[in-house]
């Protein structure tokens, strides 16, 4: 079974903030049919563990500031700020440092998994220009 509905908003609305704090290489990937624990996991890097905790407490912040709260069952990692992995049930949220995200490449773990398509609202309005 594919991602839910909840699953993709959850994991659009984490990608968006992750974003909005200059995470890279963020990637949404689709492993509803292949786990049956969790229905997507969101990846985002960093290239400093004082970053890799930012994004987490933004994402954590946009989360629970949605209509339809989520706050994470499981929080891991934040105390060496290396890889930070937050559980929303239907999401499981990697924050990594670049070197981890290298060396773990979970993106290739997974690489046979559809990916959820993702664009930084930011990067669409400067692509767009400024309005008239």
């Amino acid at each position: 079974m594919t991602a839910s509905d909840r699953a993709r908003e959850l994991a659009t609305a984490a990608a968006q903030a992750a974003a909005d704090k200059k995470a890279q290489d963020i990637v949404i990937i689709d492993v509803g049919d292949q786990l049956a624990i969790t229905d997507a996991f969101l990846l985002a890097s960093a290239p400093n563990e004082r970053q890799v905790i930012a994004i987490v407490d933004a994402i954590e912040e946009r989360l629970a500031a949605l209509p339809e709260k989520a706050k994470p069952v499981r929080r891991e990692g934040e105390r060496a700020g290396r890889w930070v992995l937050l559980d929303y049930i239907d999401v499981v949220v990697h924050v990594q440092h670049r070197e981890e995200r290298e060396f773990y490449q979970l993106d290739r773990l997974w690489k046979d998994c559809p990916t959820i398509p993702f664009v930084d609202r930011d990067l669409v309005e400067a692509e767009a220009g400024p309005a008239e």
